[in-house]
């Protein structure tokens, strides 16, 4: 049975890296002494290393070890042999081109499917979807494939913002933006604003956090929902 939280960010404003999120990430892990880190979506600037090093640091207040993806001979065993596996931030783009060349990405679905618990945010949690296509990140690199984990049965947008009514800016919104994918895909797409995160247990998709998201299906006016609502529905 699938156990997964998937956040739309791993830092809220004013807060350290996880800290919001701590609380459900002691219960949802609670049976795990070991966290699994996928380190692959972090682009120059920061190596594996450091990025699991926050990632360890953030566990460390729950008491739990890390240990990094890129730290083992052989991923896919580590998927398998895993306790728990967090998927962080970064690019999306370059988080799918390494999981695929890596030969990771059926191992990663067939766990978390078999009930490895699932934490994910930002690029983490673009990748739970059916595909990879929603996503905000420039395409710094061309994966073999947009095809993604397929853990939920519709398309994330993480970081969903509002139109800003009161900015000068003419470019497009990020609503805009999703109506364009849908010019050409029917995949519901879900925009998932900060602080908020999905709760899957089997497949019962909870939103928590403090507030609504926006539901966007093809040729349908957009939808809020609200938080404690049930997404299983979406298809």
């Amino acid at each position: 049975m699938k156990k997964m939280i998937i956040a739309s960010t791993s830092t809220i404003h004013g807060g350290g890296y996880l800290e919001y999120l701590l609380p459900t990430l002691e219960v949802h892990f609670s049976h795990c002494a070991e966290i699994l880190f996928v380190p692959y979506a972090r682009p120059g600037g920061i190596s594996h290393d450091d990025y699991t090093a926050t990632v360890s640091s953030a566990f460390a207040k729950i008491n739990k070890a890390v240990k990094g993806l890129h730290e083992f001979e052989n991923p896919t065993e580590a998927i398998q042999n895993a306790q728990g596996i967090f998927t962080g931030g970064g690019n999306t783009f370059l988080l799918v081109t390494q999981l695929y060349q890596n030969n990771v990405m059926e191992v990663l679905a067939k766990v978390v499917e078999n009930g490895t618990p699932y934490l994910g945010s930002s690029a983490g949690s673009n990748i739970t979807g059916l595909s990879m296509q929603t996503t905000n990140d420039m395409p710094i690199i061309y994966p073999p494939s947009f095809k993604t984990l397929g853990l939920i049965p519709f398309n994330l947008n993480p970081h969903y913002l509002d139109a800003d009514l009161q900015s000068k800016h003419m470019g497009e919104t990020r609503e805009t933006r999703i109506k364009e994918f849908h010019a050409f895909n029917e995949t519901p797409v879900l925009g998932l604003r900060e602080a908020s995160w999905l709760e899957v247990t089997g497949e019962k998709i909870i939103l928590k956090g403090t507030l609504s998201a926006r539901l966007f299906r093809q040729n349908q006016p957009p939808q809020e929902l609200e938080p404690e609502t049930d997404l299983s529905w979406i298809k």
